[in-house]
């Protein structure tokens, strides 16, 4: 069960939000709830970076590495000899790789925001209690540091 403190006014909202990271409470066991975006709890909790990333990198990289040997392995089992061009030629295989990286990285990306966000949820959405206008941090159970 998490710790809930509820605030009417702002500034002793944001106040009790540095005091709890100054007593040693982990950021990440603090969630908060607004009325309205206070770009102040931004600057005061850590933030972690989205590792949503590296699957548009994994999905771009294979998207690459798939549009070129779709392509020249295509070429190489169908030549097209014409006046002593080569049969593998990179210019006009670029463009379908470049194709291909765009749309694996789009559909990996899609994917792990899915996967990362645990969509769609199983379960069912679990509707969170209204707090109208109050501003509310919610500390999960732990031991501080």
């Amino acid at each position: 069960m998490a710790d809930r403190i509820v605030f009417d006014d702002r500034e002793q909202f944001l106040e009790a939000l540095r005091r709890l990271l100054r007593e040693g409470v982990p950021g990440e066991r603090i969630r908060v709830i607004t009325p309205f975006c206070v770009p102040e709890v931004e600057e005061i909790l850590p933030g972690t970076r989205s590792r949503v990333r590296f699957f548009a990198l994994i999905g771009a990289a294979g998207g690459t590495v798939t549009g070129l040997a779709f392509t020249i392995l295509t070429a190489l089992s169908w030549p097209l000899v014409i006046g002593g061009k080569p049969v593998v030629s990179l210019p006009p295989f670029i463009i379908i790789a470049f194709a291909l990286t765009i749309l694996f990285g789009a559909l990996s990306t899609f994917a792990g925001f899915l996967l990362l966000s645990r969509l769609p949820s199983l379960r069912g959405i679990r509707s969170e209690e209204e707090y109208g206008n109050a501003f509310v941090i919610l500390v999960e159970e732990g031991e501080r540091r």
